[in-house]
């Protein structure tokens, strides 16, 4: 598979998140998860996405023993942000408040490592900015890591251009991951103008719109229980019934292209730029296949436009009332 630029980390052209393998979308199955991880090897997707949260701690776990043997095959990226103190593995209920103290950043990056199983970790996240702790304290402890060896690049999940901005004045920013997709435009106002500015790579998660524009599901009654999507803004009610227009739109379009819903999303966001590294996220070998596939998508000048001018904008919040608080801080 081809390979981007991060800055200056290398990576496949598209990664592999893999949340969805431990945590948030319903039934898991931790052996077809670590089949993907080693199919994703094979066909040359090499980036991988995990977390501390997801799970919490499970996916790191899943990760390092699916990398085992081969770990520099893969560039691993993972992050930080809530207390694990008390965290039982698997139970989210467990999860501590956000803290981005210097202390945190240097307890956080052990216990990542030891569940990954390697001596470092490649591009290492703020999940989530901690709005009670300057940013330039976290950025200066993560340097530090990167001063060690422990973290060889650093990165920041859901931040605001202005942070951005003093993050990286304080140690190089490798990457900023934000979602971005046909739905979800929001980066575009001042996220990733701010990246490009600073030459800092663009990470966007759930390209699919959480599988949503891949035509997976049409209703809250399509997904297991336990999957929050079930109760998402943009997945029930009137929001749900004006965004299956855009999902029918977006299918539409890859059939006239003899592609797939979801390679048509991937390589829209594959088009966006050279700087751009989409991570869709999958816990099944197929849906891996097909995702991948999108790299050899080519879309026109026209079919860009087509796509800006037929597409409708997405109904509702990307998260919860909750949720949309912690993001573009």
């Amino acid at each position: 598979m081809e390979q981007r630029s991060l800055r200056d980390l290398r990576v496949s052209a598209i990664g592999l998140g893999c949340m969805g393998m431990s945590a948030f979308y319903g039934a898991t199955d931790e052996d077809e998860g670590i089949r993907t991880i080693h199919r994703a090897r094979e066909l040359g997707v090499s980036f991988l996405d995990t977390a501390q949260m997801y799970g919490p701690l499970t996916n790191e776990s899943l990760v390092g023993r699916a990398i085992k043997g081969h770990r520099d095959d893969y560039v691993i990226a993972t992050k930080f942000n809530y207390r694990m103190d008390d965290a039982v593995p698997g139970d989210m209920s467990t999860v501590g408040p956000q803290d981005g103290s210097a202390e945190h950043v240097r307890s956080s990056v052990h216990g990542s490592l030891k569940r990954l199983g390697t001596d470092h970790i490649d591009l290492y996240y703020q999940h989530r900015v901690d709005p009670n702790v300057p940013i330039e304290e976290t950025v200066g402890a993560l340097a530090e890591l990167v001063a060690e060896g422990k973290v060889r690049h650093i990165g920041l999940s859901e931040a605001a251009a202005a942070t951005i901005r003093r993050a990286h004045a304080v140690h190089p920013i490798t990457a900023v991951q934000t979602e971005y997709s046909l739905w979800t435009r929001d980066p575009e106002a001042e996220v990733l103008p701010a990246c490009r500015e600073l030459g800092i790579g663009f990470v966007p998660y759930s390209p699919l719109g959480r599988g949503f524009l891949a035509g997976r599901f049409s209703s809250p009654e399509d997904l297991d229980e336990g999957d929050f999507r079930r109760t998402g803004p943009r997945f029930t009610g009137d929001n749900l019934r004006a965004n299956l227009a855009l999902a029918d739109k977006v299918k539409e379009i890859a059939a006239e292209k003899d592609v797939t819903p979801a390679q048509l999303a991937i390589a829209w966001v594959l088009a966006q730029g050279e700087d751009l590294v989409p991570i869709p996220g999958t816990k099944r070998r197929t849906y891996l296949e097909e995702n991948a596939g999108a790299v050899g998508v080519e879309l026109t000048k026209d079919d860009l436009a087509r796509i800006d001018a037929e597409l409708p904008r997405a109904a509702g919040e990307r998260y919860n009332e909750a949720g949309m608080k912690t993001v573009n801080k």
